[in-house]
């Protein structure tokens, strides 16, 4: 019987640890499944992805720069996928493809605090900051803004999610940091906080930062500087990651297993 398959989409995607934290679990739960990278740019996306289901993929997730396009490339949608307006995980079933947002449930999880007394502000606008924004407006934040180095994009991603939009980051409890900054392991503290609007700013209770390609990354450090709570990218990676698993295994996934494959333990 051909093996079953499983993998990750985007462009880049050499830095993924979804590989090694999924086939660890599967491995643990005695599943002969193979989960691959699949590094693919954005004019091979849907072509590639409309094939994989010939070639024994079950799913696939998504990440930069795809998100978006996965939600339109899908035949049927999930709830959360719909309202969010993107999607990180793809099912291919009965010769469909089914989009699903586990991102918003991963980043909750690992945010493992109520959302609704916090005021939040989240930095960025493309599929990962969509996600995230709705996750704290659905659950009741107190208060959600968005930034993005373009304000109309700030704006428009604002305003489909119910958020608020701003041009300067305001004060908050909690920072959600949804954009590529830091994920070049040579950018600076400086550089960094310049970028993302930062500069002048105090960090807040709590800091969440999606990029885990170097640990610390400039913000992570910025933000335990000065005694934040810091939730860094790799637990958000394990919180999706976990949802998706438990929708194409239909287990119970192994969540402590894939936590430590993901930091290469």
């Amino acid at each position: 019987m051909p093996r079953t398959l499983l993998g990750v989409a985007g462009f880049p995607v050499a830095h993924s640890r979804s590989p090694a934290m999924h086939n660890a679990a599967l491995a643990e739960l005695g599943l002969d499944w193979l989960y691959l990278p699949l590094p693919l740019p954005a004019d091979r996306f849907a072509e590639t992805v409309r094939a994989l289901p010939g070639s024994g993929f079950r799913g696939v997730n998504v990440t930069v720069p795809h998100k978006l396009a996965a939600h339109q490339l899908a035949d049927a949608r999930t709830a959360s996928a719909a309202a969010i307006g993107a999607a990180n995980t793809l099912t291919f079933t009965d010769g469909r493809i089914l989009a699903d947002n586990t991102d918003a449930g991963g980043f909750l999880d690992a945010l493992a605090v109520p959302a609704k007394p916090l005021r939040a502000i989240v930095l960025g606008a493309g599929g990962s900051a969509r996600a995230v924004a709705w996750a704290l407006v659905d659950a009741g934040a107190r208060e959600v803004w968005v930034w993005n180095r373009t304000p109309e994009r700030a704006a428009a991603l604002a305003s489909d999610l119910g958020a608020r939009h701003c041009e300067h980051p305001p004060r908050a409890d909690l920072l959600v940091n949804c954009t590529s900054v830091g994920l070049d392991p040579s950018t600076t503290e400086e550089e960094a906080l310049e970028a993302l609007g930062l500069a002048d700013y105090e960090p807040p209770a709590i800091v969440v930062d999606l990029v885990y390609a170097s640990d610390p990354t400039p913000l992570t450090r910025w933000a335990r500087r000065a005694g934040a709570r810091v939730v860094d990218g790799l637990e958000v990676l394990v919180g999706q990651g976990a949802r998706s698993l438990e929708g194409w295994t239909a287990r119970r996934v192994p969540v402590d297993i894939m936590r430590r494959a993901a930091r290469g333990r």
